[in-house]
């Protein structure tokens, strides 16, 4: 099986390049550094081809599928992993941060899904796997400009999923809670503009974050092995919760959901036409 992978350089996507690696596939994996095309590419010589990427670089990603389809031979498995977080409340996000975030978190990946799509559509097979986190599903004060960004890539690949059923492709949005990498690091900036008026709650994010590093709950080699679980099966889910936490807040934010709509559905039913 071959893989295209972004962001191998740490993190789960490291680990699900090694996952992949060892059990004798090949991976084409991108990398923001170039300093880590050869440590990635060493894990396994001639099967692990590194390639230097910047998601906000749409003709670069376009260039570096064809290179990594040529490389392999084809694309199986299209791996949307890497991203970066933003901390901020909304109103302290400038327009350039929030076009950043959704440049790397959204256009990045709709970019690298249009680019293999043409040669699975040919194959009639195929799976992308779209690293969207519990933030695509339940939001988060002070995050709300990256949990933005993964509902859009959720919608678009759940759209997705539809459009390419017929082809045998499938589609799958991997939601993990907190996990033990360096998301907290170099994975997560902040806004650069601080309102005093949101430290009770928006800017509890920070601080949780910042207090978290080092101690989340998920493993990021569990999480690799869940992912290939799911690409080996014959029916594999649109949507997987990775995660107590991931489960937790799913969760509470689907019964939050569905009280409100509850108690107002009367209101939400007295809105269409009245017949004569």
């Amino acid at each position: 099986m071959n893989w295209l992978i972004t962001g191998v350089g740490s993190g789960l996507g490291r680990a699900l390049a090694k996952a992949a690696l060892a059990r004798g596939d090949a991976v084409a994996g991108t990398v923001r550094a170039t300093g880590d095309l050869a440590v990635f590419e060493a894990l396994a010589p001639g099967r692990a081809r590194g390639f230097r990427l910047d998601l906000a670089d749409e003709a670069a990603i376009a260039a570096v599928a064809r290179e990594a389809q040529d490389a392999l031979g084809g694309v199986d498995v299209l791996v949307n992993n890497a991203g970066y977080g933003l901390v901020g409340a909304i109103e302290e996000a400038s327009p350039d941060e929030i076009r950043a975030q959704f440049e790397v978190n959204v256009f990045g990946p709709l970019a690298l899904i249009r680019a293999v799509l043409p040669a699975m559509r040919a194959r009639r097979a195929g799976h992308i796997v779209n690293v969207t986190s519990v933030s695509g599903v339940a939001t988060w004060a002070g995050t709300g400009v990256y949990c933005a960004s993964k509902f859009a890539l959720e919608g678009a690949a759940l759209t997705l999923a539809d459009e390419v059923a017929e082809f045998g492709i499938k589609v799958t949005n991997v939601e993990p809670g907190g996990m033990r990498t360096d998301y907290s690091g170099r994975s997560l900036r902040q806004t650069a503009r601080v309102i005093d008026d949101y430290a009770s709650v928006a800017h509890a994010a920070r601080r949780i974050l910042a207090d978290h590093a080092g101690h989340e709950p998920g493993d990021p080699a569990r999480v690799a092995a869940a992912i290939m679980r799911v690409v080996d099966a014959e029916n594999p889910p649109r949507q997987l919760l990775l995660g107590d936490d991931a489960i937790l807040y799913a969760t509470r934010h689907m019964a939050r959901f569905q009280e409100e709509m509850g108690a107002w559905a009367a209101l939400s039913l007295s809105t269409g036409f009245e017949e004569p």
